[in-house]
């Protein structure tokens, strides 16, 4: 993982950039690369509050290495990234709660000063093993149900925000796992990683705060 910037518009804004090469199949909601297939890079791209390009597929291209990969964005400073692992699966999360937000809420209820990417919790995380596409979608449930859980522990009354973004890497060849519920082996240790990297960034995240660090080991 690399932590890049760039100015744009006059804005000093920070990338994260996984580069893992061949032999790799993620899941992703995001909105370059998203759905399930064979990937080479993910890219977690911080943008200015307010983001009004209406091209985010054709920004996410310009700022990748090339080729197939995933392209996410946050207005939440990537260099406060948390990071965690356990028993192999890692985790990193960019957490931005400016608008925490309930998944069901009743039809019409407004978000306050809700707008594109003004709090975002986008996760990135990987395991070193092989997995059938329904043990991929197990997988971002579980990753779900963990983050969730974590910003509840850590105080916040939402279940996310509306524009967060998750992907997960896996091998490309092996036997394939075809379980990752939180109770499975691997899907254990991926909601435990995810709820220790996303709890991090909850706890440190505060409206207003603006110092960068790095957390986590």
């Amino acid at each position: 993982m690399k932590l890049g910037y760039r100015v744009e518009d006059g804005d000093r804004l920070g990338s994260l950039l996984w580069e893992f090469g061949p032999g790799w199949r993620m899941i992703s909601s995001a909105m370059l690369g998203g759905g399930i297939g064979p990937r080479a890079w993910v890219l977690n791209a911080q943008v200015a509050a307010g983001y009004a390009r209406m091209d985010p597929v054709a920004h996410l291209t310009e700022l990748g290495p090339g080729g197939d990969g995933v392209g996410m964005m946050t207005a939440a400073s990537v260099d406060r990234y948390a990071r965690a692992g356990d028993g192999g699966a890692e985790a990193v999360a960019t957490v931005g709660l400016r608008v925490p937000t309930w998944a069901a809420a009743p039809e019409g209820a407004a978000d306050p000063e809700l707008a594109p990417m003004a709090g975002t919790v986008n996760i990135v995380a990987t395991l070193p093993v092989a997995m059938t596409d329904a043990a991929l979608v197990n997988a971002v449930m579980t990753m779900t149900e963990a983050k969730t859980q974590a910003l509840l522990e850590a105080g916040y009354p939402c279940t996310g925000t509306a524009s967060d973004a998750v992907c997960l890497a896996v091998r490309d060849s092996g036997p394939e796992e075809v379980f990752c519920g939180p109770r499975s082996e691997w899907g254990a240790r991926l909601a435990r990683a995810v709820h220790a990297a996303v709890r991090q960034g909850a706890e440190a995240w505060r409206p207003g705060y603006r110092k960068s660090g790095i957390l986590g080991k």
